[in-house]
């Protein structure tokens, strides 16, 4: 029997952790032997795995339903989530598209009205609410053919990475061909109305949730032909297996272009003459040391983003028939900001980070500098793309405290003007976010963007959550987020750091974060959470961390380490086997970020040296812990989150809960239906605060 929590103060619910079975299951690395009991936990498709899915989620429901707001936090979180969300409108033949939400529903819709006559005459195209009751059956890519008659689209089904793809004729609405299965992490690109490339695995042998995939193909699919005739174009070398393989044909229709990896970062570059009947791929780059790729294309003059020589990223000209880097000229040189150019209107946008925010020039095809393009405030802009032919584009800005609003932009003169601005119950002037630097354990400078209400008191009694992610070059940029402006009114504070691992700085900030430089990482985002603690923005019996994904070993890792820093920890989607993550589905492809327990004895004692799962000490004192999953999570797998709950669980002393939410039906995130978010962030901040001691809303909703 567990009880409550140890501060008197605080209110009291009983915990009874069913009892998970250990099997005495050993491996051994280089000599070593290292245990692992509750390996029957991965088998997603056993019996007794679902069955105990189900004795903990009654423990963990059992548990949330007891906390005395949470009802009041899904109720405050539905009505603010009830407002009119409507993408930027696009061009695809004679119609113009966009996707709206109307409020909660549980996914987006896609409008559509023809092109020049009032937009209010838009109606329902395609309308994934209608695909699955309960929303589960989600929409992902989808591509129009060249001129505007067809739409090719994929579905998730509960969340999974392996999506069916349809084919509609856009005129009717109906659906033609046959439906295309068992594709993976595969966009979708035509070739003129004729077809579409894709890609995908071998179905694997066992689980499609679990199994190993790890040789990805590209296919040809030509219309009114059935799948098994699609044909193999990319990726079929068995000594040469490539994880990721992207295709897409440019806008002119001349050219197919290939990025093959085998880790998710640096790529090989291919290239292929659509107009030649016959012709062979020419290779641009044979090695995966760069990260390269086409972004247009004038003729057979190609412009090409690399990183190749520029950490920070730079453009390249070349020609088509001689395209390797030693007949390179430089276009846009590399600067001391990080590059994500993007094209539109016969424009390049060339949009640079500068400390975690945006800034936009725009060239032209010569390179000369065209302007600056004045933004609406300090954020994230994005979006700066269309059809070379478009006069106009639509650009989106955000930031902590402003919600997503559409800009329409001028291309030829440069005038922006509020296109859509959402009309919701939150008023950015009361609240402030404010970017702070302070120095990691090694000394180096780490930003933080720290966002919370005006004038509120810093006594080091303030809610906090502390969110970092560090990994993969991905960079966490100022975003408004609905279930956060609801965490900021009941006077929650809202931290994040941009921690090395990320791509906020460009490949040497992101290098300085990977394999036996992970721990920098840790590092950074320990130092935020002292730095919080010391500048008396919150305390230890205050501060939650909180990250999903890469993001989930990063609280796994930090409160195995420091469980005295946080009073809660929130570990989402996680990576929490260091040793064993690589044999599950596209695990391998992340070695670059980790390396892997099979690498080298040095390589898997640093590993198993921070690996949440084998860093949990029996008798330790963990902070509350609410981990959460997806039952069809098959990115991260759930066996991460079941096998260190089952050994959080085992080995926690004091009066912290440790809890596991699994939600059914669902994936690594992408597609979870509003209904299920909304649920989820009720039991996360009901959790998070009744733990800090609340027993009742900060703020009275």
């Amino acid at each position: 029997m567990f009880i409550g929590n140890a501060q008197s103060k605080k209110e009291v619910i009983p915990v009874t952790y069913p009892q998970t079975k250990k099997i005495n299951t050993v491996d051994t690395y280089f000599g070593v032997e290292v245990k692992d009991p509750y390996r029957w936990l991965e088998d997603d498709r056993s019996a007794e795995t679902a069955a105990w899915v189900k004795d903990e989620n009654e423990v963990t429901f059992g548990y949330l339903e007891k906390i005395p707001f949470r009802e009041d936090l899904r109720k405050r979180l539905s009505d603010l989530w009830n407002y009119e969300k409507v993408s930027a409108p696009f061009h695809e033949g004679n119609f113009t598209y966009f996707y709206k939400n109307d409020g909660l529903q549980n996914q987006y819709a896609i409008y559509r009205y023809k092109t020049g006559e009032d937009p209010k005459t838009a109606e329902v195209f395609l309308d994934p609410n209608t695909f699955k009751e309960d929303g589960t059956i989600s929409l992902g890519e989808t591509s129009f053919s060249k001129d505007g008659s067809k739409l090719a689209y994929s579905i998730s089904e509960g969340g999974s990475d392996w999506r069916k793809v349809l084919v509609m004729n856009t005129e009717t609405k109906k659906l033609v061909g046959d439906t295309l299965k068992d594709i993976k992490f595969s966009g979708l690109s035509w070739k003129a109305e004729e077809g579409f490339y894709y890609s995908s695995y071998d179905k694997p042998e066992g689980s499609e949730l679990s199994a190993k995939t790890d040789q990805h193909k590209v296919y040809y699919h030509k219309m009114g032909t059935p799948q098994s005739d699609d044909k193999l174009i990319f990726g079929a070398t068995p000594n040469e297996k490539h994880r990721y393989i992207g295709a897409n044909v440019t806008e002119d229709n001349n050219y197919l272009i290939i990025r093959a990896s085998t880790s998710t970062s640096g790529n090989k570059l291919f290239i292929k003459d659509l107009t030649k009947k016959d012709s062979k791929f020419i290779t641009i780059l044979d090695n995966t040391d760069t990260d390269t790729y086409i972004i247009e294309n004038v003729g057979s003059k190609l412009y090409i983003v690399t990183n190749r020589n520029a950490p920070n990223k730079k453009i390249v000209t070349v020609d088509a028939k001689n395209p390797t880097p030693n007949n390179w000229k430089e276009f846009l040189p590399e600067t001391e900001n990080v590059l994500s150019p993007s094209t539109g209107g016969g424009y390049i946008f060339a949009n640079y980070m500068v400390d975690a925010v945006s800034k936009v020039m725009q060239y032209d095809y010569n390179g000369k500098l065209i302007r600056e393009i004045k933004l609406p405030g300090v954020g994230s802009a994005g979006g700066f793309g269309t059809k070379k032919e478009e006069k106009e584009l639509y650009y989106s800005f955000t930031n902590y405290v402003t919600p997503g609003s559409i800009y329409k932009f001028d291309i030829a003169n440069g005038n922006s003007e509020l296109f859509i601005k959402p009309k919701i119950d939150f008023n950015p002037e009361n609240y402030e976010s404010n970017q702070v630097f302070y120095p990691s354990k090694d000394g180096t400078k780490i930003p933080m963007i720290i966002t919370h209400k005006k004038g509120l008191k810093m006594d080091g009694k303030n809610p906090t959550i502390l969110y970092g992610y560090g990994g993969f070059n991905i960079s966490l940029t100022p975003s408004f987020s609905i279930a956060n402006a609801v965490w900021m009114e009941q006077g929650g504070i809202y931290a994040v750091p941009n921690l090395r691992g990320g791509g906020e700085y460009g490949k040497k900030w992101h290098d300085a974060g990977t394999q036996m430089k992970k721990q920098n990482v840790f590092d950074d985002f320990i130092a935020a959470g002292e730095y919080l603690i010391k500048n008396n923005y919150t305390s230890h019996d205050y501060l939650a961390i909180r990250g999903g994904s890469n993001g989930g070993l990063l609280v796994g890792a930090t409160m195995t380490q420091r469980p005295d820093l946080m009073k809660v920890a929130l570990p989402a989607v996680g990576v929490l086997d260091m040793l064993r993550y690589h044999t599950f589905t596209a695990g391998a492809g992340w070695a670059y970020d980790y390396g892997t327990s099979e690498d080298s004895k040095e390589m898997f004692e640093y590993l198993k040296g921070y690996s949440p799962l084998h860093n949990i000490k029996e008798g330790a004192e963990y902070p509350a812990t609410l981990v959460t999953t997806g039952d069809h999570d098959d990115r991260v797998v759930p066996a991460h989150s079941f096998k260190f709950a089952a050994e959080l669980q085992a080995k926690q002393t004091g009066n912290n809960p440790v809890l596991i939410r699994i939600e059914t039906d669902a994936g690594h995130g992408a597609g979870t239906p509003v209904s299920k978010t909304i649920e989820q962030y009720a039991d996360i901040f009901g959790f998070t605060l009744f733990n800090m001691g609340f027993k009742e809303l900060p703020v009275k909703i």
